[in-house]
């Protein structure tokens, strides 16, 4: 009698094959994943150079079509991720099972696993956003536009800090740690391929061995090159205001103080040449040099607000803000304004400036966040990976910006910056606040400071997404000499990033991104419910004694 007539429930899929080339250009990659993904990248980049009125035309018409249409979509979708993390954490049942064999140890120690989710939770983003976004809330919030309360005043502060954590905290991360556990469980469990459609296999099985997964890889690729654009476009805005506030050159900004095309493509070659001999030489001693730096110097820069800045005034914002947070975090997630009326398209348009606008950023950089943090989970249980992925990261991030950003608003409502930290742009009011907070001389050799720190920031990302990238190509596979597909990638994030800052600034990136996430987001959103049946259908063979890993089936294959 066979193994299948025995059990009661089938025992899980465990082997998931991706055909992969075995010789020549595209040894050890999946042609039908690599090749359509470069097509596609290389058609953006050729259409934003080439046609640059018609790009900017057609980006602005498309995105106003799908914010219209979807906004909706991604407001729920967010809420239904963060609910599904919880739900498997909460659950005793499910909460136990271990992403990985049973009673297998964490690859990684708790301090080494919290200091990886640090590096991945603290970057590019949060060094501009870490001021830039409760300065913009503190000016103009739902509350603000209802009349409820007046911008810029003490009474501002709280709701401001509301929707910080809103964009920042388990939202964010919930999707994270969404799509790592959904890649991870199958991946460390099953022996699946550590790749994007692995994650739907409980849904779909062998299916995914053919178009269709290739489909599912191919979207994975797009959206983590866009996801990456727009952190590597806010980095090197950031980066080259630094720049000049460092006196470097008025070459280095426009009239509108933008950055200028010339500081654009040069700091392109500087950061995105050295992420890609970065990625070149693999995962050595300069990455994690790089990764060391990234962490001392933000723990540097943390605990100089804390000490120079208005540090018992971020403690206490960063206690007010996590309660106010987690009151109202409901629903404010369920919350989809409407148009019409004396304040609703106000209301619209900033949900779609900011949430809607988070949301899709936050999955279309899914992919690359969450192979990573899979990549490091393996071992632990389902409920410590979420609450561990889900909470550690959200804090961290509060306190950056209950601390950085609360500074520059005490500076601004005690009249010490009289509105240059309000009035500057968001690149540049990190640096802003430092020239306020600090002496001229001291405020200089912080702002260098902040600078390498970016450097090393943009240099680490793109590394990363370079990698992930081919990995997804790859099958799963990180392994290998891969040389001339790390130059191609390398060149088209940086062509991506150039091309859209250049002809449309920031913006222009924002609204590739959010085109480029939607059709991910409704693979994340399939990832969603194929997690639910993978974790249902293993608690159901674990209550029949019907083997849930690979490891168990094999050894029954083997006679163990």
């Amino acid at each position: 009698m066979t193994a299948e007539t025995d059990y009661p429930v089938e025992p899980p899929l465990i082997d998931l094959p991706i055909k992969t080339a075995s010789r020549g250009f595209y040894d050890g990659f999946s042609r039908e994943v690599t090749i359509p993904s470069k097509i596609i990248v290389s058609l953006l980049i050729m259409w934003a150079i080439f046609f640059p009125v018609s790009a900017s035309e057609t980006l602005t018409a498309a995105n106003s079509s799908i914010i219209a249409t979807f906004s909706g979509w991604y407001v729920y979708l967010v809420a239904f991720l963060m609910l599904v993390c919880f739900v498997l954490a909460i659950v005793p049942q499910s909460g136990s099972l271990r992403i990985g064999n049973p009673g297998e140890k964490p690859e990684f120690g708790r301090f080494s696993w919290f200091a990886m989710l640090f590096g991945a939770g603290i970057g590019i983003g949060m060094l501009t956003y870490s001021t830039g976004e409760p300065m913009a809330h503190f000016a103009n919030n739902p509350d603000i536009i209802r009349g409820t309360i007046e911008a810029q005043t003490a009474e501002a502060i709280r709701p401001a800090y509301v929707y910080t954590f809103l964009h920042w905290g388990f939202a964010a991360w919930g999707t994270y740690a969404l799509v790592g556990l959904a890649i991870g469980y199958v991946a460390y469990r099953r022996d699946l391929p550590l790749t994007i459609r692995s994650a739907l296999a409980p849904l779909f099985g062998l299916r995914l061995s053919g178009g269709w997964g290739h489909v599912v890889d191919i979207v994975a690729v797009v959206a983590t090159i866009l996801g990456v654009a727009v952190t590597m476009g806010l980095g090197v805005e950031q980066f080259v205001a630094g720049l000049a506030r460092l006196g470097l050159g008025d070459w280095l900004l426009d009239p509108d103080g933008s950055s200028s095309a010339l500081a654009v493509i040069v700091a392109l070659f500087v950061l995105v040449g050295a992420s890609t001999l970065s990625a070149l030489s693999g995962v050595g001693r300069g990455i994690k040099w790089l990764s060391n730096l990234n962490m001392g110097l933000s723990f540097a820069l943390l605990a100089l607000f804390l000490v120079a800045g208005s540090g018992l005034y971020g403690l206490k914002l960063l206690g007010v803000g996590t309660w106010d947070y987690i009151r109202t975090l409901v629903p404010n997630s369920l919350t989809l304004f409407q148009g019409g009326g004396e304040f609703g398209d106000a209301l619209v348009q900033w949900q779609l400036d900011w949430s809607v606008f988070y949301w899709a950023w936050w999955i279309a950089f899914a992919p690359f966040v969450g192979m990573f943090i899979a990549r490091i989970s393996r071992g632990r249980t389902i409920r410590e990976y979420v609450l561990g992925v889900i909470l550690v990261p959200s804090l961290m991030c509060f306190a950056w910006m209950t601390i950085v950003g609360g500074t520059a608003i005490d500076l601004e409502l005690s009249g010490a910056a009289q509105g240059s930290i309000l009035n500057a742009g968001i690149s540049d009011q990190l640096f802003a606040t430092l020239a306020v907070l600090l002496d001229p001389a001291v405020a200089s050799v912080v702002s260098g400071l902040v600078v390498l720190l970016l450097m090393t920031y943009l240099i680490t990302s793109a590394d990363s997404a370079i990698l992930i990238v081919n990995t997804i190509n790859g099958a799963g596979e990180s392994e290998g000499e891969r040389r001339h597909h790390i130059l191609f990638w390398g060149a088209a994030l940086a062509f991506v990033v150039g091309s859209m800052l250049i002809l449309g600034g920031i913006d222009a990136i924002r609204i590739t991104m959010i085109i480029g996430a939607l059709p991910f987001s409704f693979v994340v959103a399939i990832m969603g419910v194929a997690i639910l049946k993978a974790v249902a259908y293993d608690l159901r063979r674990k209550h029949h004694g019907v083997p849930t890993t690979a490891q168990a089936c094999n050894e029954i294959a083997a006679g163990k």
